[in-house]
């Protein structure tokens, strides 16, 4: 993917770096023990993570800084997250700890395999991750503000799916790209590759 020459500095920017400032406020208001307040930084979080993309692709602003940024952000929200959940409520952690240790492992796993190879954070941004934070969130509120699983036990499998095809995408990448939105996307570089290699490009 081809981006506009833009300033790094812009407003989507400037949202994913609030963004990765309410890292430490969820760990401030975990230790506080304020749930309410720590589950309503969440949701402000999840916000501001929807208004920077919205805002990047309306006003053309998609860049390769701004797509990391959005990365970091969304791997210290969620590594935070996991720490405070604990902190907060750790019998209904151990309740529910296979629950958690797959969801964990599943934003973990590709974080990890990304940065054997490329040696940074992978930054695809797919649909199937989008999917699966959304679900994993919604789910995440409704057990500690409610108590309701179910919505949690179905996130899982999306979550799975989607750390797969990260995996998949990041097996496949001859070298490092951002806003792969699909395993397939990532073929049809592959095959891109292949074809410049043979034609000597």
């Amino acid at each position: 993917m081809t981006y506009p020459e833009n300033r790094n500095f812009n407003l989507p920017n400037l949202i994913s770096l609030i963004r990765i400032l309410v890292a430490p406020a969820l760990l401030y208001f975990a230790l506080a023990q304020q749930p309410d307040w720590y589950l309503a930084a969440i949701v402000f979080a999840v916000f501001t993570d929807i208004l920077d993309g919205f805002l990047a692709r309306h006003f053309n602003q998609i860049t390769p800084v701004g797509s990391q940024l959005d990365s970091v952000g969304d791997f210290l929200i969620y590594s935070t997250m996991a720490i405070c959940t604990w902190i907060l409520w750790p019998e209904t952690v151990l309740r529910e700890k296979q629950s958690f240790i797959l969801i964990v492992a599943s934003f973990t796993l590709p974080v990890i395999v990304s940065l054997i190879k490329f040696h940074t954070i992978s930054s695809y941004h797919t649909w199937s991750v989008k999917l699966a934070v959304a679900l994993t969130i919604t789910g995440y509120v409704l057990l500690f503000s409610a108590q309701i699983t179910w919505i949690l036990d179905i996130a899982i499998l999306f979550c799975l799916y989607a750390a797969t095809e990260e995996i998949m995408i990041s097996l496949l990448l001859p070298q490092k790209r951002v806003d792969v939105r699909t395993v397939w996307q990532a073929l049809k570089y592959l095959k891109c590759n292949k074809n410049n290699i043979d034609h000597g490009k």
